[in-house]
């Protein structure tokens, strides 16, 4: 029987023309054809020929491997993770009718990803409405929240972009070949790198001297902040177009909001040259989510591999999914990124129960924990405490305590587990002191919404509310 070698690649065409800039039209004129055909090619509705390949190639000076490459595969994983969610339990949907459609409908799989990541969005603000709801008592009319904003949008998507991964990764692989960032940046872009004390930088950790053509760093930075820095300026030179193409996607309701979400997307992006998506991936299971002996790895600072942990959800190459929070000695929230389901607390402070509070009494020394939420899920995480600011004598530094954890059927694959006891042991936690309801919390600070509260006249509780049975 012979083989069908017909080449289809609607997804990637589309993507490429889009990443270009031009329209069907214009295509259509450069490659001197219909823009119908180009339409047809897109939509798969016809294969694309040697010749067309070439001219692709030729005209565009594209990758052709790049353009053969399987982009329909990855939209067909990614409406597979979809199509798992629970509001289609009761529908079948066998692999192969995903597979055929992403490739036969391409169009149609994109509109329902667009549209399943706008509920997901909608379903977020919700769920922030509510919380700033039970926070205040339901009184006043909430104000846009830019940082909340720019946590929807990144929760909506998992904190995974495989677009900017792909650009990275190849991005990375020039990188390489020019022996580091200092070396590209000088033969791509012509820029030297220069380190400056602090108080020349005044203020500044980089800034990019455009009449000098020199990239400026402050001296006082370790090394992994500095490589982390030159990674983030070529982002910004080389990845502007991939970051606004996924940044369009969102719909912000302020200005602060969308720079806010740039700027992340800006930093995925630079962790993604450093630590390449495809390299990374095979790394952690190879090490068994050793955070510290993948830093050392890829050269890279423990809370810069940790955040990138959390970014390996791409469709067909998924990791173990993470949640990561950073606080403060005082339990304020500075990032929050949550891939595995869990459930952070949206105003107020955290429940004290939690090793990620307690990090700061053995500094750089890794805690772990089990916990358990008050309906029974269970989560495995572990906390250290990282440090930013300057790294020379006098220099103002802020330290403060990560969290990386997964849900409990996860956990025997992180190495961390190794040796220690199991799930029985977690540590019951609450979400936050009003959303929980566990009565003997001895370390509670306020009591839960809903509750009526015990008088004490005879007697008074251990735990510093008693509450009645309604």
């Amino acid at each position: 029987m012979p083989i069908d070698r017909r080449l289809y690649v609607g997804a990637n065409l589309r993507r490429m023309r889009r990443d270009l800039g031009l329209t069907q039209a214009d295509m259509a004129s450069d490659l001197e054809v219909s823009a119908s055909y180009i339409a047809l090619l897109e939509r798969n509705h016809r294969p694309l020929s040697a010749e067309m390949l070439l001219r692709l190639a030729q005209t565009y000076r594209i990758d052709v491997a790049a353009l053969a490459g399987n982009a329909d595969s990855d939209d067909a994983a990614r409406l597979q993770a979809v199509l798992k969610d629970p509001m289609f339990a009761d529908i079948d949907l066998p692999s192969f009718e995903t597979g055929d459609a992403a490739t036969n409908f391409p169009g149609v799989t994109e509109a329902l990803l667009r549209l399943y990541t706008a509920y997901q969005e909608e379903q977020l603000a919700l769920a922030d409405r509510t919380a700033e709801a039970h926070a205040t008592g339901g009184g006043g009319v909430e104000a846009p929240d830019p940082v909340a904003e720019s946590r929807r949008f990144l929760a909506a998507r998992s904190n995974n972009f495989p677009t900017l991964d792909d650009a990275a990764e190849r991005l990375a692989q020039n990188v390489a070949s020019h022996e580091g960032l200092a070396g590209y940046l000088k033969a791509r872009h012509g820029l030297r790198v220069r380190r400056l004390p602090a108080n020349v930088m005044v203020g500044s950790v980089r800034r990019l001297d455009q009449h000098r053509k020199e990239i400026l760093l402050d001296d006082s930075l370790d090394t992994a902040s500095q490589t982390f820095q030159l990674a983030l300026q070529l982002a910004y030179l080389e990845m502007r177009p991939e970051v606004a193409a996924v940044l369009a996607e969102g719909a912000f309701a302020t200005e602060s909001g969308e720079r806010l979400t740039r700027r992340a997307l800006a930093s995925y992006a630079a962790a993604a040259i450093l630590m390449p998506y495809t390299a990374f991936a095979r790394a952690v299971e190879a090490r068994r989510y050793d955070v510290e002996a993948l830093a050392r790895q890829f050269a890279a600072s423990f809370e810069q591999t940790a955040h990138r942990m959390t970014t390996l959800q791409k469709p067909g190459q998924e990791r173990v999914p993470f949640f990561f929070i950073r606080v403060d000695e005082a339990g304020n929230v500075s990032k929050r990124l949550d891939g595995a389901g869990f459930p952070f607390a949206r105003h107020g402070g955290g429940c004290p129960l939690w090793s990620v509070h307690h990090a700061f009494r053995t500094p750089r020394q890794i805690v772990t924990q089990w916990l358990e939420l008050p309906d029974g899920q269970r989560f495995f995480s572990i906390a250290r405490t990282v440090s930013a600011g300057g790294g020379a004598y006098g220099a103002q530094r802020v330290e403060r305590a990560i969290a990386l954890g997964c849900a409990a059927e996860h956990a025997e694959r992180l190495i961390y587990t190794q040796g220690r006891p199991g799930p029985e042991t977690a540590t019951p936690i609450g979400v936050t002191c009003r959303l929980c309801h566990r009565t003997d919390c001895t370390a509670r600070s306020a009591p839960p919404i809903g509750r009526q509260i015990l008088v004490d006249d005879i007697r008074r509780t251990s735990a510093p509310f008693g509450f009645s049975d309604n």
